[in-house]
């Protein structure tokens, strides 16, 4: 559907963030679908176990066979008019501020809690902040709540962002108060499940950042109470797993700074402008 709206014939770079089911799941069948360049990744797979990870691990291998490559923290992913830089990736975090970031709130970063320490597949995550213009667009994949501080404090070594996809699907495993308040996005997305994600204190710490207008989910999250999630408006799909009718939420951006994001379930639009 995304590649069929974004009139694509063919995608030059798939990021793949890791290697859980539902960020690789599916590669097999999108490739028979549509021809895809080369692959990005962060190395192997440290979760290897037999089921379902594994499948899909085997999959990727098969179809990306001599299209992989594993870039470097500050690579450039090279699509002509755009500006994406690989700021983590295998574990790694970029080690200097970039997109004007610099010394962090010390009131933000003063014995900031930390959760258990991720050595899976969700801290290897690649991450990319992405510019266009005077546009800036960051997704770091399923980064974790502890590699989000460090990314963060003493330094905030992203700067400022218009619009961020929230890590993990809203899981609390992820968005520190940290993160979220230091990137200080105008309009965030989730993409979270009905029953994935979505999870109340997430939902509380975005919408209670300073200078954010609107939060925007890919589903009703039911793992909290309805009123904690962000205005019906904004959320693309309001049932449960199994009558899900997949609509999706739309970014639309100008080099201008301006981006508009659609609700498809509604044909709800806003527009915002790039601070």
């Amino acid at each position: 559907m995304a590649t069929k709206v974004a009139r694509l014939k063919k995608i030059d770079y798939l990021v793949i963030t890791h290697y859980h089911a539902d960020h690789v799941g599916g590669v097999g069948a999108l490739a028979k679908l549509i021809r895809i360049d080369r692959f990005l990744d962060h190395g192997d797979t440290v979760e290897n176990r037999p089921g379902q990870a594994a499948d899909e691990w085997a999959i990727y291998q098969e179809v990306s066979k001599g299209k992989r490559s594993q870039p470097k923290l500050g690579d450039k992913i090279p699509i002509k008019g755009l500006d994406i830089t690989v700021v983590a990736v295998n574990g790694e975090l970029i080690p200097g501020p970039v997109n004007g970031g610099g010394p962090n709130d010390p009131a933000l970063c003063k014995e900031p809690v930390l959760k258990n320490q991720d050595r899976g597949e969700n801290g290897r995550s690649v991450g990319f902040l992405l510019k266009y213009g005077k546009f800036k667009f960051l997704d770091l994949g399923d980064l974790t709540w502890n590699k989000e501080i460090d990314m963060m404090c003493p330094v905030n070594r992203l700067g400022k962002v218009d619009l961020y996809q929230l890590e993990h699907h809203g899981m609390d495993m992820s968005g520190s108060p940290q993160i979220v308040r230091s990137v200080g996005p105008r309009a965030a997305v989730m993409n979270n499940g009905p029953r994935k994600g979505g999870i109340g204190s997430y939902l509380d710490i975005v919408k209670q950042t300073p200078g954010i207008e609107d939060l925007w989910q890919m589903h009703l999250s039911f793992m909290t109470e309805r009123d904690r999630n962000t205005r019906e408006e904004l959320i693309a799909n309001l049932e449960e797993e199994d009558v899900c009718t997949g609509h999706y939420l739309k970014a639309s951006v100008d080099s201008s700074g301006k981006y508009t994001i659609t609700n498809s379930r509604n044909n709800f639009t806003k527009s915002y402008m790039s601070r």
